[in-house]
């Protein structure tokens, strides 16, 4: 969903990055760790340039 978000022109994703989501108070279930995120930026970063957008 973020890659065809940035894809469609939006300007900003909500994600929400825990470093241990199994422990988190809320929303750990659908929360990356550090290392995932910065995996969904390196993913993101071509996307957003092929549509004349940056990061």
């Amino acid at each position: 969903m973020a890659r065809a978000g940035i894809a469609a022109g939006a300007d900003g994703l909500m994600v929400e990055v825990h470093p241990k989501p199994e422990e988190a108070l809320s929303d750990g279930v659908q929360s990356l760790t550090p290392e995932r995120f910065e995996e969904l930026i390196r993913q993101l970063k071509p996307v957003a340039e092929a549509v004349g957008r940056t990061l």
